[in-house]
């Protein structure tokens, strides 16, 4: 049996910014192998939005991290699933999701199997929010 940590997260990373690329250098240094699940832009719409950067390319940015040992397509946010396929030691999340129903549940399921659930503190500064915002302002005032 190896003693291999093996993390996990995931993410939409458009518009990559220093907050994303802090969250994955934080999570490699929690573990042996990190996996990052990309968002596909199907599934982007649980934030109510659509991805400026399309999936193969958002995929690409994080697949050339050197902190990321692999990136998979995220195609559900189903949590357990992934695990199953995946066979994670430990979960990585912004701490914005502490304390929510949803993740107090992930806790008590991950629990059970040994799996450690890390919250990272938000970032400040560059947010992916201040990003489309900055470029929706812009594109208002190219087209008025």
């Amino acid at each position: 049996m190896s003693n291999k940590i093996i993390g996990y997260t995931t993410g939409v990373f458009d518009l990559f910014h220093i907050g994303h690329l802090k969250i994955l250098k934080k999570a490699k240094k929690e573990c042996d192998y990190l996996i990052v699940g990309v968002t596909i832009d199907e599934l982007v719409s649980y934030k109510g939005k659509q991805a400026f950067i399309p999936f193969e390319e958002r995929l690409q940015i994080v697949e050339s991290i050197k902190y990321v040992d692999e990136v998979i397509a995220q195609t559900n946010m189903n949590k357990m699933g992934a695990w199953k396929e995946l066979n994670f030691n430990k979960m990585f999340v912004g701490s914005d999701w502490k304390g929510t129903d949803r993740w107090d549940r992930y806790e008590k399921e991950f629990k059970k199997i040994g799996v450690e659930i890390v919250y990272f503190p938000y970032t400040k500064g560059t947010s992916s929010t201040k990003l489309r915002k900055a470029l929706e302002e812009i594109t208002n005032v190219v087209t008025k």
